[in-house]
């Protein structure tokens, strides 16, 4: 099957839609606010299709449907958890799948999308991985998201989506072509603060210096989990490529651009990191780019045996870091009744998959 050569609206920023949109319209003889009536069905009103667009002529929708598409994921599967985080597995225009996450509380909804299909990295800790690695999302798939998971939000009585991170299937900062504009897509297009988008990277050092060189106050989440080069390249295999030392100082980097927050994800697992000795070099490594320290309990995934570590343990750190001076919180556990964590969902569906196609060759 040959791929579609139309343009995705979608994957146009803010500048290069009008800028399409007014040639289009131009060369067909329509009047200019043509452009400005499809910019309001994209960002505003989130038309899943050109046949929407009611306000334009039959004659100029068709037009539009021959020079344009609009790939917006479809719902595969939503899950929804007893504290109210809600999973999509996405199905995309080839069949691919990614996962998307809402997760509410009291004062804000965040969604957590993906960047990739599936995620390359490899990190020992994470259920993406084993699920394998297809491709790259495109802006538009992953602004899709955005579009798709708001429209749920509103016809479910969710409230407004707050925040987005880029937390999701994938390392975002492998994939820059698409992660660049995407951020200026939804920043611009759809109106969502910068500081209200957290882009997460596991040490892509090259896309954390262009991200500080970007005027846009975007925060940054590294996805740390040993504050020393040893222990980390036992969990994130890109550290060896990336060692930390040259992360931090990218990190240093981005946060003498100001206003541009750095979090440190910090995954506990049961005697593996988690040693109260751990804890002096973590709370270092923070204080020296001004980073606010998540810990997260471990999910446990399949084919891996360890297992998270001790509320006690955890509480250890929590105070720990805090009597250093660090910005310290303790993540709360979401969604687990529903495979919340990330890829496991697509992992389990993958899995299906291919049980199905097994028994069909029987």
């Amino acid at each position: 099957m040959a791929a579609d050569a139309r343009p995705d609206l979608l994957s146009l920023t803010p500048v290069e839609l009008r800028a399409s949109l007014e040639e289009h319209f131009s060369s067909r003889g329509q009047p200019s606010y043509r452009a400005g009536q499809v910019e309001k069905w994209i960002y505003e009103r989130l038309a899943s299709s050109v046949d929407e667009m009611t306000d334009l002529p039959a004659a100029e929708r068709e037009a539009l449907s021959e020079a344009f598409r609009i790939d917006e994921p479809v719902p595969d599967t939503v899950q929804r958890s007893k504290d109210g985080t809600v999973k999509h597995l996405w199905r995309l225009a080839d069949g691919e799948l990614v996962e998307s996450v809402l997760i509410p509380t009291e004062r804000r909804l965040t969604l957590c999308i993906s960047s990739q299909a599936g995620c390359a990295m490899g990190c020992t800790f994470c259920a993406t991985g084993w699920g394998g690695f297809d491709r790259h999302l495109t802006p538009g798939e992953i602004a899709g998201q955005y579009r798709a998971s708001r429209r749920w939000a509103d016809e479910n009585d969710s409230g407004p989506i707050s925040n987005i991170v880029y937390m999701g299937m994938g390392e975002p900062l492998a994939n820059r072509n698409a992660i660049h504009p995407s951020l200026t897509i939804l920043n611009q297009g759809y109106g969502v603060g910068a500081r209200r988008i957290t882009v997460s990277t596991v040490g892509v050092v090259p896309g954390i210096v262009e991200l500080a060189e970007r005027p846009e106050q975007f925060r940054l989440a590294l996805s740390l989990h040993a504050p020393s080069s040893e222990l980390r390249r036992e969990l994130i295999p890109l550290e060896r490529r990336h060692p930390l030392p040259e992360v931090l100082a990218a990190l240093e980097r981005f946060d003498d651009g100001g206003g541009k927050r750095i979090t440190f994800e910090y995954t506990m697992i049961a005697g593996v990191n988690d040693a109260p000795q751990l804890i002096g070099p973590l709370g270092d490594l923070a204080l020296r780019v001004h980073a606010f320290v998540n810990l997260i309990p471990f999910n446990p995934i399949p084919y891996q045996s360890w297992g998270p570590s001790s509320p006690e343990r955890i509480r250890d750190f929590e105070r720990g870091l805090a009597a250093r001076g660090v910005s310290v919180a303790v993540r709360e556990t979401r969604g687990r009744d529903i495979d919340a964590a990330c890829g496991q969902l697509r992992g389990h569906t993958l899995v299906q998959i291919d049980r199905k196609r097994a028994r069909a060759k029987v």
